[in-house]
């Protein structure tokens, strides 16, 4: 049993630490994703030694409290995203429904072919706007029924795992589909019109992932973030950046995103939102995300059924609000002088 305790919690132990190593290969970047698992896992090894450890072994009782810090480091990162947590974002409670923005956000899985499910998700749902990701010329070919009443569209069909596709109720302006870090890896910058006459800056993104058979490192990654944060920041318009970032919502490069682009996340104070792997319950990360700037307050945030994606597709409800800024402001993330060193490093990392 002491030799199960050994490697089991020492192994647990450097899972935690790795990614506090600042490199962008991905063993160190990857393993910031299961904290909730490493959190199980550390409670599930510090029971098994309350209940079978040797008393009088003194490495395990070294080990007992290097796994009770590991703990109580896990839950410090976690508990921003349970309803222990601060709210970022408020919950909005009066009501402006030409000032609403109802945005579905959905990894559709290139070879899922269960179109008519995306369609069924999307029509008991009915948002004002919708972006779907790893969308092929196929799915867009199945999709174009959408097209009747979503009559603002960006359409962006690649048959590498990274097409997207936009469909809008509201005008569409100043549209422009970018390829900010790689050659095939487009986003889409754009500026939504609301009822209202109200513009929204909307960002939608999906840079790779740090995994081997993706890119082995985080660098693309996070220099795609960081550039689009340095554009939300500088917007004149209130901002929303959606897309599957390939990044949990407690990792450090989001952090710094949100740091740098003075953005808030809904989740906060609220919950999880595990959106993958929706076909793995043990294995599930909240890596879909709709950052949004204190110009808008909270209506409903939501998973959607899956459809035989590996993603489930998540649901955002804002409301934009004159005085929402000035409210939350204090809620913004402050960078500090190295935070800012690093978004620069970062954003100038050579990518070849």
């Amino acid at each position: 049993m002491s030799t199960l305790l050994y490697i089991f919690g020492g192994l647990l132990i450097v899972f935690t630490a790795l990614p506090f190593i600042r490199n962008d290969f991905w063993t160190f970047r990857v393993f910031e994703y299961p904290r909730i698992q490493k959190l199980v896992l550390s409670l599930t090894w510090l029971g098994i030694w309350v209940v079978w450890g040797d008393r009088g072994n003194q490495v395990l009782w070294i080990l007992a409290g290097a796994m009770t810090l590991n703990i109580g480091y896990l839950l410090f990162q976690i508990l921003p995203f349970t309803f222990l947590g601060k709210k970022q974002v408020y919950k909005a409670t009066m009501e402006d429904p030409d000032n609403n923005l109802k945005v579905m956000i959905s990894n559709v899985y290139e070879d899922n072919d269960d179109y008519k499910g995306c369609l069924r998700v999307i029509r008991s749902n009915d948002p004002d706007l919708i972006l779907l990701l790893e969308t092929s010329h196929e799915w867009a070919r199945q999709t174009s029924v959408l097209d009747q009443e979503y009559t603002f569209q960006v359409k962006v069909p690649i048959d590498n795992t990274y097409g997207m596709l936009l469909f809008s109720k509201f005008p569409l302006h100043e549209v422009s589909v970018n390829y900010l870090v790689e050659d095939e890896i487009p986003s889409i910058s754009c500026q939504l019109e609301l009822p209202s006459g109200q513009r929204v800056q909307i960002y939608a993104v999906h840079p790779t992932p740090p995994v081997p058979n993706e890119n082995p490192r985080s660098t693309e990654r996070d220099k795609e973030l960081l550039l689009v944060a340095d554009k939300a920041k500088n917007s004149e318009l209130p901002v929303i950046v959606i897309g599957d970032l390939n990044d949990v919502a407690w990792s450090y490069t989001t952090e710094l995103f949100l740091k740098m682009s003075e953005l808030l996340d809904p989740r906060r104070g609220r919950g999880f939102y595990n959106t993958f792997h929706a076909k793995q319950p043990l294995l599930q990360f909240p890596l879909d995300h709709a950052f949004i700037s204190a110009d808008f307050k909270l209506k409903d945030l939501r998973k959607l059924d899956n459809y035989n994606s590996d993603h489930y597709p998540i649901f955002v409800h804002v409301q934009y609000e004159d005085q929402a800024e000035e409210e939350q402001e204090e809620n913004q993330l402050d960078a500090t002088a190295e935070d800012k060193e690093v978004a620069a490093e970062k954003k100038t990392a050579d990518t070849d």
